[in-house]
């Protein structure tokens, strides 16, 4: 079962139903891997490359938990929770935001993600928390805040040196573009991105485990009310870790067993990988029939007239 045997088998297809009548397709690919980068089984090709995006957060947040910020300037759980987050702007969210550059002495004014549309500051952008961590870290090492983002400053080294060295790989081999934000993201395979989670998942380390039992404590920092990522996580408590990127990215780690499942929607739409992950999280058995139907319910059912079905399976390796 490793990367070198079969590691392509037929992708899967999501349908929207108009009254029983397919009226759009989207072609998904997936892969399941394990700790230690061995695929599992798929759908579609193990080697597809995407952006990781979002996704990335609970390795970037690994700058906080490693470097000693949490401790130094008293973060709570709550506050690691934010840092991962693709948040939607609530009181609450931005408020926790707030408390960490409060707490580490950085103006708002450090924050170079983007202030969004009809909003009034960038503690409302969905990355915020992820900035916010970032920053923290460099002041607790005394570097310089005006060019955190820039990809040879020491907080965005420090970051893909440790998701490189999760990956076995060197760190200067894997491509650099700019995420909406303004900060670094990296394209990786599909079972790359499932590794990671599986080794998110493993607890075989103290800062990880931290990251997921904070995620997993403070669902709706990690996302929102009535958002897929807080949902998941509140109807699977210690169950599993999940975390949503853009342009059809959607990654989720089983807690405890060191499995990880990367989702890519080819034409980045959001609806699909939701879809895609409720089908593939019950043919794995890491959620019950009764968890499926409720997801299913919110996140397949699109109304009176539409709804989603996936077709296909995982193809065991």
């Amino acid at each position: 079962m490793t990367m070198g045997k079969r590691t392509q088998a037929a992708a899967l297809e999501v349908r929207l139903l108009r009254e029983g009548i397919i009226e759009s397709r989207h072609i998904v690919q997936a892969v399941v891997s394990d700790d230690r980068g061995r695929v599992l089984s798929v759908a579609g090709n193990a080697e597809t490359t995407a952006f990781v995006r979002s996704a990335l957060k609970p390795f970037q947040a690994l700058a906080v938990t490693s470097t000693g910020t949490m401790e130094r300037y008293g973060l709570s759980d709550k506050d690691l929770a934010i840092i991962t987050s693709s948040h939607k702007g609530s009181i609450e969210q931005v408020r926790q935001v707030f408390n960490i550059l409060w707490r580490a002495d950085i103006d708002i004014n450090a924050l170079h993600c983007p202030i969004p549309q009809g909003k009034h500051s960038p503690l409302e952008y969905n990355c915020s928390g992820k900035h916010a961590g970032m920053l923290a870290v460099c002041q607790q090492r005394h570097w310089p805040l005006t060019n955190y983002l820039d990809r040879k400053h020491p907080v965005q080294q420090l970051i893909i040196t440790k998701v490189a060295e999760l990956l076995r790989m060197p760190a200067e081999e894997f491509l650099t573009a700019h995420d909406d934000c303004g900060a670094p993201t990296y394209l990786m395979q599909l079972s790359q991105m499932a590794s990671l989670y599986a080794v998110l998942a493993s607890s075989n380390s103290v800062d990880m485990e931290r990251i997921v039992r904070a995620m997993n404590h403070h669902p709706t920092m990690v996302a929102g009310e009535g958002e897929f990522d807080t949902e998941l996580m509140r109807l699977t408590p210690g169950d599993l870790v999940s975390k949503s990127g853009a342009e059809g990215v959607h990654c989720i780690g089983r807690l405890g067993e060191g499995m990880g499942l990367a989702i890519k929607v080819m034409d980045g739409s959001k609806r699909a990988k939701y879809a895609v992950a409720i089908h593939i999280l019950q043919q794995m058995g890491w959620i019950t029939p009764s968890i499926a139907q409720s997801l299913s319910e919110k996140f397949m059912n699109l109304g009176k007239y539409k709804r989603l079905e996936v077709i296909g399976e995982l193809s065991l390796l």
